[in-house]
């Protein structure tokens, strides 16, 4: 006869990976004005693409209260709306929005994500917090957007969460946790506890957004990440305990259950490295990893009009890319929805080398009915190219590569366009601050008066006192009456 004695009950000290993001939230001070002032950047952007997505049905009837008319008081604004909402559904509304049409920041790794997605719980709370009294101001939106970015992308930098088939999104919810726990004045041992419900917390799968099944849900996953952070955080405020060894405990933790028993892996310790090198979307609402390949085929597009062709002549398209675009864009068949579309290379270089543009009114039903599109589809195939995938993963570089070579039907093949880094990237920081600026510009405008405009660009643009502007006070420059 066996003996069992049973699983030990002492709870041990937390995981090293919860304190350590704990330390970072509470303890760390953000120095870098490269940091910051990204930040600020990715504020007005991440605003400015959550507003454009309230011009699609299909978003803004996911929006709104749980329950018609209902009115919180001292609630989160939603900006383009009047709902004045709980934080919990506040976070769900804001993050739905921003990340609805895939236009918002960008940083790839071996896991990808948006970590501007983070803003739906940092400014639902903050805004709440700010309507209560707490005196809260721009900077601590930048300060904590900042370190969001950081856990995120920390997170993403050596752990692929893809590969076991988990969604980007976990990593929302934990960084959101973290940053809303000290936003809500939860102690540094709360914090743990919060994060570590966080990690325990049912976790999505990715399976929404890869053929055969993908759907809008990638669209509102983030907003429901950033609603469960908040709520989350709350219930810690409450009283509720935390799972110190949610990670690393036999059998039932996160690493044994969902990441094939791997623990995690850190590139650097927490500091401002994500903010600083995150990838802004600024020409195209497209999926980061075909951002290239998009303008490559707009340069085509001019080359072929200059030479009295179109897409009509195009007989072939090659496209070199990373191994990452072909797991998770490169699809053949039937695109039935926006949402598959914008997670299609092959359309998403399709319709520019057509249209000469590519803007979130491409993927609707509509402009997708064109026959041309589906022709061109056809003849667009992808194969990896070792150099784009190894410089993918450079910390140094971190580029995003992609090369087109088109053959025309009468034999002509023309130069491959190759373009390594998109402009929202880093290292082209200087050229695309002004064109994200004017993207900014574009999506307030269509919610605004000219005057309205003029008040929001000059309050965002002045880099002294914005940072010391109330959070209740910015959100007030984009709520509707």
């Amino acid at each position: 006869m066996s003996v069992h004695h049973g699983e030990s009950a002492v709870r041990p000290e937390p995981d090293k990976v919860l304190k350590d993001i704990a330390d970072y939230v509470h303890h760390y001070q953000v120095t870098s004005e490269l940091a910051l002032e990204t930040a600020r950047l990715c504020l007005i952007d991440t605003i400015g693409c959550g507003l454009e997505a309230l011009r699609f049905p299909e978003c803004t009837r996911l929006l709104g209260p749980v329950v018609e008319g209902t009115i919180v008081p001292n609630g989160t604004r939603v900006p383009g709306t009047n709902y004045q909402l709980d934080p919990i559904r506040g976070a769900f509304n804001i993050g739905t929005a921003i990340r609805w049409l895939d236009f918002n920041d960008c940083f790839l790794a071996a896991e990808w994500g948006h970590p501007s997605d983070n803003l739906g719980a940092i400014l639902a709370v903050a805004d709440h917090l700010a309507r209560r009294g707490q005196s809260l101001t721009v900077r601590d939106l930048l300060e904590s957007m900042v370190k969001a970015h950081e856990i995120q992308g920390g997170l993403a930098l050596l752990n692929s969460f893809n590969r076991v088939g988990l969604d980007h999104v976990v990593l929302v919810k934990v960084a959101s946790t973290a940053v809303v726990s000290k936003l809500l004045g939860l102690t540094h041992a709360q914090t743990i506890d919060a994060v570590s419900q966080a990690w325990v917390d049912g976790q999505s799968l990715r399976t929404y957004r890869h053929a055969p099944n993908t759907g809008p849900r990638k669209s509102w996953a983030a907003g429901d990440a950033c609603s469960r952070a908040v709520n989350l955080a709350l219930l810690v405020k409450k009283g509720e305990i935390g799972l110190p060894s949610v990670l690393t405990a036999k059998h039932w933790g996160f690493y044994d259950v969902l990441f094939k028993g791997k623990e995690f892996r850190f590139q650097m310790p927490y500091g401002t490295y994500i903010m600083e090198n995150v990838l802004f979307k600024i020409s195209y609402p497209a999926e980061f990893h075909a951002q290239t390949a998009v303008e490559a085929a707009v340069i085509i597009h001019d080359k072929l009009r200059a030479m009295g062709k179109s897409s009509d002549d195009i007989k072939s398209v090659r496209i070199r890319t990373q191994e990452a675009a072909i797991r998770i864009i490169d699809k053949q068949g039937p695109l039935d929805n926006f949402a598959d579309r914008d997670h299609a290379i092959n359309y998403m270089v399709a319709y520019p080398l057509i249209f000469g543009e590519l803007t979130s009114n491409s993927y609707t039903d509509e402009a997708a009915a064109d026959p041309r599109i589906d022709s061109l589809r056809a003849k667009i195939h992808c194969v990896e190219n070792q150099a784009f995938s190894v410089d993918y993963h450079d910390p140094a570089k971190r580029s995003i590569g992609n090369a087109l070579l088109v053959e025309l039907n009468d034999g002509t093949v023309l130069d491959e366009v190759v373009v390594e880094y998109p402009i929202g990237h880093r290292t082209r920081r200087e050229e695309g601050t002004p064109l994200l600026i004017e993207k900014f510009k574009r999506h307030i405008s269509r919610h605004f008066s000219e005057a309205h405009q003029k008040k929001i660009l000059e309050t965002v643009s002045d880099k002294k006192q914005f940072p010391n502007l109330a959070v209740d006070r910015f959100t007030d420059l984009f709520v509707k009456a």
